[in-house]
């Protein structure tokens, strides 16, 4: 189920985010990036929509997923 990014509070988003980039171990290139700049990253993707926050009910787990990666046709909106 895909969670709309507008609908979480900021605090609970920020949260979210940042324990994303902490697990993923994103890679952002050579240079090394804040956890500021990467949350700030990955933000920019959600309001541009290019990454959507999915609830998974099965593995009772929230993720964060580049929607190229994201099967839509198997997703419910809330």
């Amino acid at each position: 189920m895909i969670i709309p990014w507008q609908s979480l509070e900021f605090d609970t988003l920020q949260r979210l985010i940042e324990q994303f980039v902490l697990i993923e171990g994103t890679d952002y290139g050579e240079q090394e990036s804040s956890l500021a700049d990467k949350v700030a990253t990955v933000l920019e993707q959600l309001r541009q929509g290019s990454a959507v926050i999915v609830y998974s009910e099965l593995h009772e787990s929230v993720n964060i997923v580049p929607t190229d990666r994201f099967d839509a046709s198997k997703a419910e909106m809330p």
